[in-house]
């Protein structure tokens, strides 16, 4: 089955190849008429979008070297990408209204939702008011249920042991933390299915693959790439292996004792079916909408998991101050969402990695639906991606001391000193703390994946040492584009906690 879909790949990135000069010399038809980072050049400015795959970083940096509170923009295969920098543009791009500048329209695009994920995604978008309402709201009482999947995923995948075992850090962490979300979001035993933890892993990178290659093909010709490579098919036949039959017992319940029927799971699932109207209620649609809301929680919380796990592993200092304040704190309050919201150093620790590390170099995704014009004079055309240079920002000795070393504990300093515990938690936005984005917009579901981050590292400090095969030698990260991966090799050592 899979030899047919390997073939469909290449035949299309061949074609892509032949094409993609035709969508390039295509793309820079409308330019915006900003300061240029690399190339300008009518085709120079095509050896600027190759060096941007593999230097992204550095381009974005000197674009904000050079262009600080301003604007810029740097070539793409496909496109230019406009840069906003600095606090006043940021705090303009963020009040934009949403008929001008568009979140929905930029993520459509970039990740080719129309042949990725398809239309019903894009046209009704119901599932993102949920995480950012109702899994928000559930924090509280959904956390027992996360922290026993915490208990039990380490327990299963890396059992307590007298002696240094290493694990490979992506794969293993990417579990637990894809158990732990889908015990929330399906609940048991689906949570811990080897093949539903796998699809949920695989259809991420399966989207992300599809959305790259159908970004560079030329607009007539998207349809039929699209539909070469949408993994929406095999995903969600993959899916209902696993969750038509819970759909459907769920669906049976409603009929029979309607909404409030006996025993009824608090869960992503059921705020979707309760919420769904029409055709959305169908078993295919339903499944379809998890492997989405997956989407959107797996990816990036495991890689946070990892980013901070290398760090606290190649900086075994850190363990001791954490591990005090872990034990004191549940000592007061037990394993509760109250606990989580106390654990100011652990919480340091994470958001230090998003800032030292990121998960990418942009952030605040969004597109012009309309032509709009920035305080500053500078005009932006029609149908223009932009994103706020995140990590440029965070690396700015103006906004933050020291940027170029890692301080784990920086941020519960500065709670300490100024009194305000909100205002520097790792959920909070700014203009100058971008990870999430920032405003209205900003990731729903960073409320749920704090608290399930600082529960898996509290869980650790608590319960293992742990240190790199290297010792205190954080490995390299790997950049593409504009994302940053952890190692994706890399293995982890754990023991039983030794004292």
């Amino acid at each position: 089955m899979e030899e047919p879909r390997s073939l469909g790949y290449i035949a299309v990135v061949c074609i892509i190849a032949l094409i993609s000069g035709f969508q390039y010399l295509q793309a820079r038809r409308h330019e915006v008429k900003v300061p240029v980072i690399g190339s300008s050049g009518f085709l120079s400015s095509y050896v600027s979008a190759i060096r941007w795959i593999f230097q992204a970083k550095s381009i974005l940096q000197e674009g904000y070297l050079k262009h600080k509170n301003g604007i810029f923009k740097v070539s793409q295969l496909d496109r230019w990408l406009v840069i906003i920098t600095g606090p006043k543009l940021i705090e303009e791009l963020r009040r934009a209204p949403d008929n001008k500048i568009s979140i929905d329209a930029a993520v459509s695009d970039i990740l080719a939702i129309e042949y990725t994920l398809g239309l019903r995604l894009i046209d009704n978008g119901y599932h993102i008011p949920i995480i950012r309402s109702q899994l928000t709201r559930n924090l509280a009482t959904v956390f027992p249920d996360a922290r026993d999947e915490i208990v039990q995923s380490f327990l299963d995948i890396i059992p307590p042991s007298d002696e240094w075992v290493g694990y490979p850090a992506v794969e293993t962490l990417m579990t637990i933390v894809t158990r732990t979300s889908n015990r929330v979001f399906v609940g048991l035993p689906v949570c811990r299915d080897p093949d539903y933890i796998k699809l949920n892993a695989e259809f991420t990178v399966q989207v992300s693959t599809a959305a790259g290659l159908i970004s560079l093909a030329p607009s007539y010709l998207k349809p039929i790439v699209g539909r070469l490579l949408s993994p929406i098919r095999s995903g969600v036949r993959r899916g209902l292996k696993h969750l038509r039959p819970v759909i459907e017992e769920r669906l049976r319940k409603y009929e029979e004792h309607g909404q409030n029927y006996p025993d009824k799971p608090n869960d992503m699932l059921t705020w979707l079916m309760d919420e769904a109207e029409g055709d959305e209620r169908e078993v295919e649609n339903l499944c379809l909408r998890m492997l989405a809301v997956n989407i959107t929680a797996i990816h990036t919380t495991s890689m946070t998991f990892t980013h901070t796990m290398y760090h606290l592993a190649s900086k075994p200092h850190y363990i001791e101050p954490m591990r005090e304040e872990v034990e004191r704190v549940i000592n007061e309050d037990g394993w509760t969402k109250v606990a989580m919201t106390k654990m100011r150093k652990v919480d340091s620790f994470i958001k230090e990695t998003l800032r030292f590390t990121g998960l990418g170099f942009l952030s605040t995704l969004r597109q012009s639906v309309e032509d709009y014009t920035f305080s500053d004079g500078t005009f932006i055309p029609k149908g223009t991606t932009m994103f706020v240079a995140a990590a440029a920002t965070h690396d700015d000795p103006e906004v933050y001391e020291n940027p170029n070393e890692f301080r784990g504990f920086r941020f519960a300093d500065i709670r300490d000193e100024d009194g305000e515990g909100a205002k520097h938690q790792i959920v909070s936005t700014s203009s100058e703390w971008l990870p999430f984005g920032h405003g209205r917009h900003a990731c729903p579901g960073r409320f749920f994946a704090a608290n399930e981050l600082k529960a898996m590292i509290g869980h650790i400090v608590l319960n293992y040492d742990v240190k790199m095969e290297a010792d205190r030698v954080r490995p390299q990260d790997m950049h593409f584009t504009f994302n940053c991966l952890p190692n994706q090799t890399a293995k982890i050592l754990f023991r039983r906690r030794q004292q």
